[in-house]
């Protein structure tokens, strides 16, 4: 059976993906309740006790929420570095966790998956993004950052799946009147989060052959829309006439259709991750 990528959710106020490699089941990042999870997890017919492990990119609440609803009820393995263990245990007072801490660019194995963790500018302790590698193909995650470094794009150019922070319209973000300037210098800066242009030209150093599903993430439900985010980053694509690249723009309402990724030349219809009212999406890498 092929890897399988389902972005449970992602945005602003919560981010979590499901990743299926072989006999190995990730979540990276939990920062919906645990009840929303379960749910979502439900809607592809799986469960949060099948779970490997969950990975863990940064200490803030829209990427850990659900820690406590399910790797500390469930005895679930988290995998983060030491000063995002230390924020977390900080965060759930009380609460046992298993953690599993790398240091930041290490590279380790959980189950059929291989990780490779690197330090991404953002305003954390010590917050990180993953290169995931598979049987089937490699994924990129770069969800909450300021800027894309030469590292950080060394790092993911090459995955076949990319998931790329689009978290606000720059305009909308400067006119917001709820937001107080502080913030929003703070989301500007260069350990904050990426605008859609900023995507576009992160995704324009990243790109490779290899590169053929992208999810656009994080969006922020008031300085951003679904349309500008893939409006700014598709007219980059055409530009440079990339049009190997599929676009999906990731919601925190519902899930994502699933993607499989399959080193195969013919297609095989992969076992159902989901109900058939749920697309699956394929790729064939090479």
């Amino acid at each position: 059976m092929a890897a399988h990528l389902t972005i449970l959710g992602s945005g602003s106020a919560g981010n979590c993906a499901y990743l299926e490699a072989g006999e190995t089941r990730l979540l990276i990042d939990a920062g919906f309740s645990a009840r929303q999870i379960r749910q979502r997890l439900a809607g592809i017919q799986r469960t949060p006790e099948k779970l490997t492990g969950i990975l863990i990119t940064h200490e803030h609440s829209d990427h850990i929420s659900a820690l406590g609803g399910l790797a500390a009820k469930l005895g679930l393995p988290v995998y983060c570095n030491r000063l995002t263990r230390d924020e977390i245990a900080h965060a759930f007072p009380g609460m046992r966790f298993d953690f599993r801490v790398f240091a930041t660019g290490e590279s380790f194995e959980v189950g059929d998956v291989g990780v490779e963790s690197f330090s991404v500018p953002h305003d954390a302790q010590d917050p990180v993004g993953f290169v995931l590698r598979t049987n089937d193909g490699t994924l990129g995650f770069l969800t909450d950052l300021g800027h894309a470094t030469k590292l950080v794009i060394e790092r993911v150019r090459g995955a076949n799946v990319l998931v790329l922070e689009a978290n606000h319209d720059v305009k909308m973000l400067q006119d917001d009147p709820r937001r107080p300037w502080s913030l929003k210098q703070r989301i500007l800066s260069r350990h904050g989060h990426l605008s859609n242009e900023a995507a576009a030209d992160a995704l324009e150093e990243i790109l490779s052959a290899d590169l053929r599903q992208l999810y656009l993430g994080h969006l922020s439900r008031d300085c951003n829309r679904p349309e500008l985010a893939r409006h700014a980053v598709d007219n980059r694509l055409k530009a440079i006439g990339a049009s190997h690249v599929h676009i999906e723009v990731a919601t925190q309402e519902a899930p994502s259709p699933t993607f499989a990724l399959q080193h195969r030349t013919t297609v095989v219809a992969p076992e159902p991750l989901q109900p058939a009212s749920h697309p699956t999406l394929s790729l064939f890498p090479g």
